[in-house]
């Protein structure tokens, strides 16, 4: 089993079943041996994004997750220390918290921002 974390527009696009999300995260999201989970992060961003009218995130969040088979991932202090130690490649701080998360977990991060490559992430 692999787990895996999503970027909150990899989530968007599985939720909207966006043509933009590759093929090959596709299948990792699908496949049944796979854990995947979603960030507070991501559902933090949305809100914030929504509110500013930058985004139309979807209702029901929680209990779209659920039945997905999504996972949780609460944010800890821990998290929050490890996030303002990363290097300063990438300075938004939703971006920066979902990588400190995969990286302390050892979860495989979903995402198409090439500039997630600049840390010591496991990334798809």
């Amino acid at each position: 089993m692999t787990t895996l974390l999503l970027d909150t527009h990899v989530l968007l696009w599985w939720l909207s079943d966006d043509e933009r999300l590759p093929e090959r995260m596709r299948a990792a999201v699908a496949d049944d041996e796979n854990e995947v989970f979603v960030s507070a992060a991501s559902a933090w961003e949305m809100s914030i994004k929504a509110a500013l009218g930058k985004l139309t995130a979807p209702g029901g969040l929680r209990e779209e997750m659920e039945q997905q088979g999504f996972t949780e991932l609460p944010i800890s202090v821990d998290d929050a220390l490890a996030a303002g130690a990363l290097p300063r490649h990438h300075d938004d701080p939703f971006d920066r918290m979902l990588i400190a998360q995969a990286t302390r977990r050892g979860l495989q991060l979903l995402t198409v921002d090439r500039r997630f490559s600049d840390y010591d992430v496991r990334l798809l």
